[in-house]
């Protein structure tokens, strides 16, 4: 296990145990952009996964070096509060970046009786989220899911073949590494992915119904 992760494990199970069943999080390393660990990981993200963090430059100074809470949303359709934290080193270096979700369905659902602990969300951050690409899929899908009234894992073909249509359109499929992660989102495997893609290719009228 790597050093950091060791020493800030008890800090992200104490965060998931209080908030159990609604939070996730997630300990990003910012220097190779990758997933260190996940906690209650209801996103589907495994460690070692690219952590789309963007590049930290321009970060504001050690202790304003949070940000949140913001909006996210699941490919499922649920919207997330996030708030994310860059810990520096004793040389004011961003040693990891913290990041902590919570699934706001429940809490939307008793808004009147939690409206006092759902905090209000504000922008997303787009020093440290510019190249977060997952949070378009994420929308498309979301949006596709909840029009259609359908839950991801039952699509039809044919709805697949549309909502692929709109997530190429979206730029999705121009990102490195997309295919595995759209896969995931649609919860298919990564050759039906791609079968669907050259399919969906051949049809460029596919989101046209």
């Amino acid at each position: 296990m790597d050093g950091r992760t060791a020493r800030w494990a008890p800090v992200c199970e104490a965060i998931v145990r209080l908030l159990s069943p609604h939070a996730e999080v997630v300990l990003h390393d910012p220097r190779t952009d990758c997933v260190l660990g996940i906690w209650n990981a209801f996103s589907g993200r495994e460690p070692g996964d690219p952590s789309l963090l963007g590049e930290l430059d321009g970060l504001r100074p050690a202790g304003k070096d949070v940000y949140g809470p913001y909006p996210k949303s699941l490919p499922d359709g649920r919207r997330l509060s996030s708030v994310s934290a860059v810990v520096r080193d004793e040389h004011g270096n961003a040693e990891v970046v913290l990041c902590v979700n919570v699934d706001r369905t429940a809490f939307d659902q008793a808004a009147q009786l939690l409206s006092g602990f759902a905090a209000p969300v504000t922008g997303q951050p787009q020093a440290l989220f510019e190249r977060d690409w997952t949070e378009t899929l994420n929308d498309v899908v979301g949006e596709f899911v909840r029009d259609q009234a359908t839950p991801v894992e039952v699509l039809t073909r044919e709805q697949r073949l549309v909502l692929l249509a709109r997530l190429d359109a979206a730029g999705v499929f121009a990102q490195r590494r997309s295919v595995p992660v759209v896969a995931r989102a649609l919860r298919i495997s990564r050759s039906a992915t791609y079968q669907l893609l050259a399919e969906m290719r051949k049809e460029p009228d596919a989101d046209a119904s």
